[in-house]
């Protein structure tokens, strides 16, 4: 049985007792009245799941209880579908009322069936959009800046940031180390401002074959080049009214380059093979890695599609750099990966945190992920301690010489040697209170080779 209530309104009492029991054979709960007042104070008392009034009633009209029972759902954020009852011949107030708001309507004499197809859709239509609804409402819970985990006062700057360009159109390039977490933010910027209700298109620039990645962005016609058998729309038009984020956008080819300046610039795009252009709303997200200057001096990045994009600069920190948000990170993928894993796990001894906390993450927040869901899924016991971290983890400020011996699967030697040299640089940074000179003094370095050192290990902003 359906859990649908109904509410009835007609002021015949034939009418109005044979929509009710027609629909109370359909399984709903149904309440019938028989003037619009009723009705109100009925609607009011107990929101009901649709409405279906006759159009001609004593008193208010069928027309005012459509807007009265309208505005009422909207202030209570509901969507409720009225269906009206109309007489033979007044089609003029039953397209009123579809101007309105009124989901459909029925004309007396009516069938049956017609009435119940009728009702069925406007309950199933009403379903779907409240499920729509919670997906967005689930989508901007989860990726709102305000979720964003960390309260470093490197994150509080990032979380600045977010809120000031959330609502805006303005171009954003979102930089930071490989695996700190550039989407995430790209995607709380979208889901927190204006544009949430549209799409959010992520688009890796490095994934896509230069030969393709053009008509991946724009789209093509057919007959373009072989294999083109159909139209296909390209990502701009994909996330129209939304957000189009290019990530690693350093990696993209000069010649697609020239066609992205464009249609940023024109807001319209010509698909491969086309010979019209376009118009797209789409706001640009671009991330990357790399030091885009530095390309555009090299050449292999355009200083005018650079200007286009880097509106707004926005900062993404190292995660060592973020102090205690490495272990509230941690905490948060513990509770994450427990829940998946169906452990009891609850978080870390206080050796494995202070490991945790020394340890430099040259990967950042993606490696602390990773290994927080290995030390989940071989635990054994409520607490995680050092000997479920990797040994690259555990050896941490051990001098050379008491290092375990070579691992059967062997080490990887040059990404050992930069991780102990990323952790030492912020070590020194950290001791000298952010000044380069003390800190290169501490290291025996001259500051040319300490400056070299941070700008290697893209250090060189903090």
């Amino acid at each position: 049985m359906s859990s649908y209530r109904i509410l009835v309104v007609d002021d015949e009492p034939s009418m109005r007792d044979l929509l009710r029991i027609l629909l109370e054979r359909e399984g709903y709960v149904v309440q019938a009245l028989s003037t619009a007042e009723e009705a109100l104070e009925a609607f009011d008392e107990d929101p009901h799941d649709c409405v279906v009034s006759d159009m001609s009633l004593p008193g208010a009209s069928g027309i005012d209880l459509l807007r009265d029972v309208k505005a009422r759902a909207a202030a209570g954020a509901r969507d409720v579908p009225v269906i009206v009852v109309t007489a033979y011949g007044t089609t003029e107030s039953a397209v009123e009322a579809m101007k309105i708001g009124a989901f459909d309507y029925v004309m007396k004499p009516f069938s049956n069936d017609e009435l119940k197809l009728i009702v069925r859709r406007a309950l199933e239509t009403r379903q779907l959009k409240e499920e729509n609804l919670a997906l967005k409402q689930a989508l901007q819970d989860r990726y709102h800046y305000g979720t964003l985990v960390g309260s470093s006062p490197a994150m509080a700057e990032v979380y600045s940031l977010v809120e000031r360009v959330k609502d805006t159109r303005i171009s954003c390039l979102i930089v930071g180390e490989s695996g700190t977490g550039k989407e995430l933010v790209a995607r709380a910027i979208h889901y927190s401002g204006t544009r949430s209700g549209g799409p959010f298109v992520p688009v890796n620039c490095g994934a896509i074959p230069e030969t393709l990645i053009e008509s991946e962005l724009f789209g093509y016609r057919k007959g373009a080049f072989t294999g083109a058998v159909r139209d296909r729309a390209g990502l701009f038009e994909a996330a129209s009214g939304g957000t189009l984020f290019l990530d690693e956008i350093g990696e993209m080819p000069l010649m697609t380059q020239v066609k992205l300046l464009r249609a940023i610039q024109e807001r319209r795009i010509l698909p491969v093979g086309g010979t019209a252009e376009r118009e797209v709303d789409v706001r640009i997200l671009a991330s990357t890695n790399k030091d885009l200057q530095q390309e555009v001096e090299r050449g292999t990045f355009r200083e005018d599609l650079y200007y286009r994009i880097n509106v707004v600069t926005l900062p993404v920190p190292a995660l060592a750099l973020r102090g205690d948000d490495i272990l509230e990170l941690t905490r948060h993928f513990v509770t994450r990966y427990a829940r998946e894993y169906g452990k009891a796990v609850e978080g870390l001894t206080p050796d494995a945190a202070n490991l945790l906390r020394r340890y430099p993450f040259p990967g950042n927040v993606r490696e602390l992920q990773n290994i927080v869901e290995r030390a989940v899924a071989l635990s054994a016991g409520p607490r995680i301690g050092p000997e479920a971290l990797p040994g690259r983890v555990q050896e941490v400020d051990r001098p050379a010489d008491e290092i375990d011996g070579m691992p059967d699967e062997g080490i990887d030697l040059e990404a050992r040697l930069q991780a102990v040299e990323r952790h030492w640089l912020l070590k020194a940074l950290d001791r000298a209170g952010g000044n380069r000179t003390q800190a290169a003094r501490l290291l025996g370095l001259t500051f040319r080779s300490f400056r070299y050192r941070l700008q290697k290990h893209g250090l060189a902003s903090e």
